[in-house]
């Protein structure tokens, strides 16, 4: 399903992820205005044509006017927004949002908005280890994957305009899986990576590590430059399925240990080839 090249799109958050589908949205001819916090950001997405209109404060008459609403906000803020601004949203508008969990908040935003607006979720898998719109770009998204979560009240038109979404911005790979599910593969392609990062960076204190250290380190550690506040917040609203992911892990982890242990070389070995064989399906396709 063709999303009209003369519908309103609206982004609510224009940090990185906000401001790159914005950046997308407008060299593929569409109008995009935002909502976000700083007015530093509207100034430069502005100066830099990134959007065609902007506001600090949400306007009844830009929320009422867009046919598409993007929601780029950590996930408490998004509820709260809709709380408070819901209201202004017209029948017929679609609503999407890039939240990295989806079962705690899809169900309630579902509940929360005017009859006749649908809310439809999705995940952009894709980011940067920066923020803010100065850092926005819509590279990001090239060779990347895109979910789609969709529950029992989503139309199938819906469904289809959010993977168009999807295709217009430049995704790759487009899924769709239900919000439990969504969560579960994410506690451990997501999630769990960034546990796994940040604790690489904290159990060795020593100093001037980085004077020493290779490129597999660096690759390893890359996403321990983390937004404390957003990802705390994504691990607890995904709690159950992320510690159930840290038990795998350590499970995994001590069978590698006990081989070291135990000098058993070929177990060792059968592991890294299994690793090496289902690695190479993870590459991105960039051309």
């Amino acid at each position: 399903m063709e999303i009209d090249i003369k519908s309103k799109i609206l982004i609510v958050g224009l940090g990185l992820i906000g401001g790159s589908y914005a950046r997308a949205l407008k060299k593929k001819g569409y109008s995009v205005s935002a909502i976000t916090r700083r007015q530093s950001s509207i100034d430069f997405a502005l100066k830099e044509g990134i959007i065609d209109y902007g506001t600090i404060k949400p306007e009844e008459k830009l929320i009422s006017s867009a046919d598409i609403v993007v929601f780029s906000l950590y996930p408490h803020v998004f509820i709260d927004w809709i709380e408070k601004y819901g209201k202004y949203l017209r029948p017929g508008t679609l609503v999407t949002d890039v939240t990295g969990v989806k079962e705690s908040i899809v169900y309630k935003i579902q509940d929360m908005l005017p009859e006749g607006v649908e809310f439809i979720a999705a995940h952009p898998m894709a980011g940067r280890e920066v923020y803010g719109v100065e850092n926005s770009d819509e590279r990001i998204f090239k060779g990347a994957n895109y979910i789609v979560t969709p529950t029992e009240k989503n139309s199938s038109e819906a469904v289809e305009k959010c993977l168009e979404l999807g295709r217009l911005i430049g995704f790759e790979k487009l899924s769709v899986l239900s919000p439990r599910e969504h969560d579960d593969v994410i506690g451990f392609l997501s999630q769990l990576t960034h546990c796994i990062a940040i604790a690489l960076m904290t159990c060795r204190t020593d100093e001037h590590l980085e004077k020493y250290t290779g490129d597999s380190f660096r690759d390893l550690t890359r996403i321990a430059r983390i937004n404390d506040e957003m990802w705390s917040e994504l691990f607890m609203l995904n709690k159950n399925t992320l510690v159930h992911e840290i038990d795998i892990f350590e499970k995994e982890l001590d069978k590698l240990k006990k081989y070291l242990e135990t000098g058993d070389v070929e177990s060792m070995r059968e592991m890294m080839r299994f690793s090496t064989e289902r690695r190479a399906k993870f590459d991105k396709k960039t051309d």
